[in-house]
């Protein structure tokens, strides 16, 4: 593959709600450009992009793929994203690394939640955006009652660029209204310039084409004041004033496209592949990359005689061919066996081979120059990190969603937990929204992501990749006991067993405190225990509360005063005091009203309006208690901030997807511990036990 400056590159992410014909449109793309020979299809699993065996055996993206192809003196990297809510972190790193993102609606269902979340993390990052209708030769297909709607949720920026000819419900013809052209196609997809339809094939078609016209040529004329003076003065466009106003458009978020496609006949793909070519900003259109030097914040323009800076954007851990980091150069020129800098490390990165990849074909690179995508094997670098030649700085990070379902991992043979740590270390490298962990109160392994699927996935590619079978499991609550009224108790341990026996007695007032830890004193007058005993009676008290007496879990606010007791010249030990201690404490927490407590998180759910009342009744459900709601930073959304047991939250997250078909979000944070009501004990008291 040859050398391609900014200006002859296209960054492309293809992003949309699943099911909305992502991988097919990246398939079309790819077969259009000659990359490939055939046209694959996900449901035969033999696409280009979705080549990884869990998706072949899912028949959905779970990954951002890279399609490297060439047209007209043009390089596309065509990223093709997942449009699961569970791989959301893939979509981001997707549109993160483009400049451009295409957003597939289906002409059938329109738009849906996935199309809302592209769209906005198009916009939250600075992206040119541009809808493709899919699927419009479907017969439910609906294009312009879709093209109707993406108007009215998206607003005025929303602008017909190809659409569709109708007749009786079929799709016969496609017009380009920059050039005003009408084409046809066969069934091999190839075009053929046709006239513009008439009102002999639909009455309704002049209409349409008119006010189709006029929404078009307003759009366009509303990004330059000398274009809005030429359409007031009713003089038309030419079509390179119309294309660099599209492109300008595009480029500064005035003007999102809509254009068609057909899956069948590919229809529509070579007019797309077109306004590639011309109205999608290249990185030398794009606005420079945000980074920061310190406390200053910097622009760094896409020169390629400047210093070499990229960043990676996505990692993939591959057991045979090792790390994979996909990398965005945006200044310079990154060759082979050069070093960078790493600015989070500040440790120098040697890189060796790159590469593109069309799917998971490699085609190996000379050079890749500022704009452009490349991958490097074998590097430490992880995701998020800037590699710099020159002036070490850091570009803005990617923000990834957080980990919000949680399950218990249990290894399926003994001794496999390092080789399961090991590999989940791997995975998490390639899926910042994973986490693995140990949690210290129950000692579980947890493995936490953003949906049952997610965690379902990631078991599987331990499995597949690295050779570790598990299974997942509700994970357990850390509970806590404690006691709720004031006893005084005795400890006695004597033991005779010839020579030296044992004895150790003392009396022991417990009560409750606030702390989460024991709090030991000693008031013993007259030498009833000798002073070098008391720190053998704490440690047996300290060893004591990491287990209660009604489910054995850790003890928390319990003060413990050491009173009285008694010891034998030559029996009395330490060892013999901290056994009577250890009695004391489990005499003292039956008899001073033991109860358990549960911990308690302060919940943020950010939801959209409509589902407000649903969700608070969710909470009320789930023993929360809803402390207020505030309007959030997006339009239409709200914020409810409740505060909610631990226990009730396993299923939380797979519930607000339900309500909120996915726009719902949340941030869940432990604040303290309450006591569990009285009905709920013995059922704690029993799962706990039996665990």
């Amino acid at each position: 593959m040859k050398q391609y400056s900014a200006a002859d590159i296209r960054n492309i992410a293809i992003a949309g709600h699943s099911g909305s014909g992502k991988t097919t449109l990246a398939e079309a793309l790819i077969y259009k450009t000659g990359a490939s020979d055939r046209i694959g299809k996900t449901a035969d699993g033999n696409t280009v992009c979705d080549y990884d065996p869990e998706e072949i055996k899912r028949k959905a993206s779970l990954s951002a793929a890279l399609a490297a192809v060439e047209q007209n003196g043009l390089k596309m990297n065509i990223l093709d994203a997942p449009g699961l809510f569970d791989f959301e972190a893939d979509m981001k790193e997707a549109v993160y690394a483009a400049d451009t993102v295409i957003i597939t609606v289906s002409g059938k269902s329109g738009v849906k939640v996935g199309t809302k979340k592209a769209y906005k993390a198009a916009k939250e990052l600075g992206k040119a955006a541009i809808f493709v209708v899919t699927k419009v030769d479907d017969p439910e297909a609906r294009f312009y009652n879709v093209l109707t709607e993406l108007k009215t949720v998206f607003g005025p920026t929303v602008c017909p660029v190809i659409v569709p000819v109708l007749q009786n419900g079929q799709v016969v013809s496609y017009i380009n209204l920059i050039e005003e052209k009408c084409y046809k196609y066969d069934a091999g997809g190839t075009p053929t310039e046709c006239e513009m339809p008439t009102s002999d094939i639909s009455e309704k078609l002049e209409y349409r084409l008119d006010g189709l016209t006029a929404a078009f040529t307003e759009a366009v004329a509303e990004t330059d004041e000398a274009l809005m003076e030429k359409f007031f003065e009713g003089e038309p466009f030419t079509h390179k004033e119309l294309v660099k106003a599209l492109h300008d458009g595009m480029n500064n978020g005035m003007i999102t496209p809509v254009v068609c496609t057909s899956d069948v006949t590919l229809g529509g793909v070579d007019l797309l592949l077109k306004e590639i070519e011309l109205l999608f900003p290249s990185p030398a259109d794009a606005k420079p990359a945000t980074a920061y030097k310190g406390d200053d914040i910097i622009e760094v323009p896409c020169d390629e005689n400047a210093p070499a800076s990229a960043v990676v954007f996505k990692t993939i851990a591959d057991p045979f061919v090792g790390k994979m980091s996909f990398i965005r150069v945006n200044s310079g020129i990154l060759r082979p066996n050069t070093e960078f800098t790493n600015a989070r490390t500040g440790e120098t990165e040697k890189i060796g081979k790159i590469c593109t990849l069309v799917g998971k074909r490699q085609v190996e690179m000379t050079e890749a120059r500022a704009g452009d995508i490349c991958v490097a094997v074998k590097i430490s670098a992880q995701t998020n990190d800037t590699l710099c030649s020159g002036d070490v700085f850091e570009y803005e990070k990617i923000s990834f969603p957080k980990p919000c379902y949680h399950m218990a991992v249990r290894t399926k043979a003994q001794g496999d937990e390092t080789k399961v740590s090991s590999g989940f270390a791997r995975i998490m490298e390639e899926d910042p929204s994973i986490s693995f962990v140990q949690n210290a109160e129950t000692g579980e392994f947890v493995l936490s992501g953003l949906g049952e699927q997610h965690l379902e996935v990631a078991a599987s590619k331990l499995k597949s990749k690295f050779g570790s079978d598990i299974e997942l499991a509700p994970k357990k609550v850390a509970y806590r006991e404690t006691i709720r009224s004031k006893v005084k108790v005795q400890g006695k341990h004597k033991k005779q067993s010839g020579g030296h026996g044992q004895y150790g007695d003392v009396w022991i007032e417990f009560e409750p405190c606030v702390s989460d830890s024991l709090v030991f004193e000693e008031r013993v007058f007259g030498g009833a225990v000798p002073r070098n005993f008391f720190p053998a009676v704490e440690k047996g008290l300290q060893e004591s509360m990491a287990k209660g007496v009604l489910a054995g879990c850790p003890v928390t606010g319990v003060k413990a005063i050491l009173v009285d007791g008694s010891y034998h010249p030559v029996d009395s030990s330490e060892m013999a005091f901290k056994t009577a201690a250890s009695i004391a404490f489990k005499e003292g927490m039956k008899k001073a009203d033991p109860t358990i407590l549960e911990p308690i998180g302060s919940l943020k759910v950010t939801v959209p309006n409509e589902n407000t009342g649903d969700v608070m009744g969710d909470l009320n459900k789930r023993r929360g208690r809803v402390l207020g709601m505030n309007p959030a930073s997006e339009e239409g959304m709200t914020v409810i901030e409740a505060e909610v047991p631990e226990k009730e939250m396993q299923t939380f997250a797979t519930q607000l997807r339900q309500i909120t078909r996915g726009m719902g979000s949340f941030d869940f944070e432990f604040v303290r511990y309450e006591q569990l009501p009285a009905n709920l004990v013995s059922e704690v008291i029993l799962s706990v036990g039996s665990d």
